[in-house]
């Protein structure tokens, strides 16, 4: 006994002398006080603690918190249950599904993370090159295309107007030009007459550009002249074409002259057309490959700069959303799962295979084969940590803290009491073993473990700092100067400790008290 004594008194000196160094290291020459800890991994528990009364035991119902269809039945009426035995189960192959599909975009978010940690490798940065190169080969063959199909354009315009339409215009030429035939509206036909002077001035222009075109040239400017060109054209021969659908055979005219004029005509407007939309679909092609060449030469210069921490954070964040989904399903999945949460006697069981079962519909009724359980009032602050099946710890004032009983929780009410102003929850546990000690009335401590992480990075709950919605700890770099750095956090465990998700790295100092 001596000996254990004196072990544990070495142990604390030796801790206040490292703690009071650290201290001293720090202040001698700044003249303020710091304290800190180490960042360590450790095993969290985090347990609500509250106090009940114990009392005769009754029985438990049972029900889904989702509606569903029944696949499994186990149980009957008179069956004697374990704790944890499966007594019924609903259909989840839907959910099973979405679950397999959700850890399958894990490993592959957790696949691209690791990629962007190895960054491009030479070869990769190699392949990215060739595809750039390929990118600009297919933006001069769309520069090409293009090229054609103006010329195609304006040849089909060309030949519209100076073929299909001159043969009935006299002096297409001039400055005065003249149908051959009489047109019943003479608006229309001083339309025609007027517009072909300015048709004519279109095509000499036009072709001015054509015959300097080449794969330098300002094709957004070209392109926006030609489509208006073939507007221009088009316009003109939609009024021919009112024309000479008026025409009618005479002695002056054949009835084969003027379908002649007409089919001419139509054809000029088809080819004028085609043109039309054979230039709008090069001008798409080649904004495609421009846009190509872009994001390829974006995609090296990524690569060659390799990979920045912006974008690790930001596939993490993926990696954890996606972790979170599949955290999600599975919940999804276990709700379709009844199991028993005591030891038990089957007294009602109302679901049957195929049957429809309703959300918070009971279903099965067991009976503890324990004499007592435990009624607790717990608060709401603590009433979402705790759910049906966890475990607690339980000692009663009447034997002291030195022994322990082991409960689990069987139901939580889901209406609330009032308690001196404070909404609380009807929490019922029960023993796991009969013990000849328990007596109805006892008071009982209760510490129900909710939740449990193993080896995870934790510091004291007051380190962290919690400003304009952000959480973090202020640490000593290397140089011992001050760094704030924002951090994730996550389960708090009842001994004051809190889990470090992100932010802090094993072995970090960590500040727990700073003089300012």
């Amino acid at each position: 006994m001596t000996h254990t004594f004196q072990k544990y008194t070495s142990i604390i000196v030796v801790a206040i002398i490292v703690i009071s160094a650290g201290i001293y290291f720090l202040t001698k020459d700044g003249g303020s006080s710091i304290d800190f800890v180490i960042a360590l991994k450790a095993d969290l528990i985090q347990e609500v603690s509250v106090t009940g009364r114990v009392k005769p035991s009754e029985s438990v119902d049972l029900a889904f918190e989702g509606s569903g269809r029944v696949s499994r039945a186990n149980i009957s009426i008179g069956d004697i249950v374990s704790k944890g035995e499966l007594l019924i189960q609903l259909q989840n192959g839907q959910i099973t599904a979405e679950l397999a599909k959700a850890k399958a975009n894990v490993k592959l978010q957790a696949a691209k993370l690791e990629e962007l940690k190895r960054g491009p490798t030479q070869e990769e940065i190699e392949v990215q090159k060739v595809k750039v190169e390929s990118a600009k080969a297919q933006l001069v063959e769309a520069k090409r295309n293009l090229v054609v199909k103006i010329n195609d354009a304006f040849t089909k315009s060309d030949d519209a107007v100076r073929n299909n339409v001159d043969q009935f215009i006299n002096n297409p030429l001039s400055s005065d030009p003249q149908i051959a035939f009489q047109v019943i509206n003479s608006s229309l036909e001083s339309s025609i007459e007027n517009s072909r002077v300015s048709i004519e001035s279109i095509l000499d222009t036009w072709q001015d550009s054509v015959d300097i075109l080449t794969l330098e040239s300002d094709f957004e400017e070209v392109v926006d002249d030609a489509k208006q060109n073939l507007s221009d054209v088009k316009a003109f021969l939609n009024d021919v074409s009112l024309a000479v659908n008026t025409l009618t055979a005479s002695a002056n005219y054949s009835q084969a002259t003027i379908d002649g004029y007409r089919s001419d005509v139509s054809t000029a407007r088809t080819n004028v057309n085609t043109a039309l939309s054979n230039l709008s679909a090069a001008e798409e092609k080649l904004q495609t490959a421009e846009s190509s060449v872009i994001l390829e030469k974006q995609e090296l210069s990524l690569k060659t700069a390799g990979t920045r921490v912006e974008q690790i954070t930001a596939q993490e964040a993926k990696v954890e959303e996606a972790d979170a989904l599949v955290r999600s399903k599975q919940a999804e999945i276990d709700k379709t799962y009844l199991f028993a949460p005591i030891n038990g006697v089957v007294t009602l069981q109302e679901a049957k295979v195929g049957e429809i079962i309703t959300a918070r519909e009971i279903i099965v009724t067991l009976i503890s084969q324990a004499e007592f359980e435990i009624e607790a009032k717990v608060p709401e602050a603590d009433i979402a940590k705790i759910k049906i099946g966890d475990i607690a710890r339980v000692t009663l004032d009447a034997y002291g803290s030195d022994i322990e009983f082991i409960a689990s929780v069987v139901s939580i009410d889901p209406a609330e009491t009032i308690i001196e102003g404070v909404a609380t929850y009807k929490t019922v546990l029960y023993f796991t073993d009969m013990d000849n000690r328990i007596r109805s009335g006892m008071t009982a401590n209760i510490d129900i473990k909710t939740a449990e992480k193993d080896n995870v990075i934790s510091i004291p709950s007051r380190a962290v700092i919690t400003k304009n919605g952000k959480r973090t700890v202020r640490i000593l770099d290397t140089q011992n100067n001050v760094v704030e750095i924002e951090v994730v956090t996550g389960l708090r465990s009842s001994e004051g400790s809190i889990e470090i998700i992100d932010g802090i790295k094993e072995g970090d100092k960590v500040i727990v008290f700073l003089e300012e």
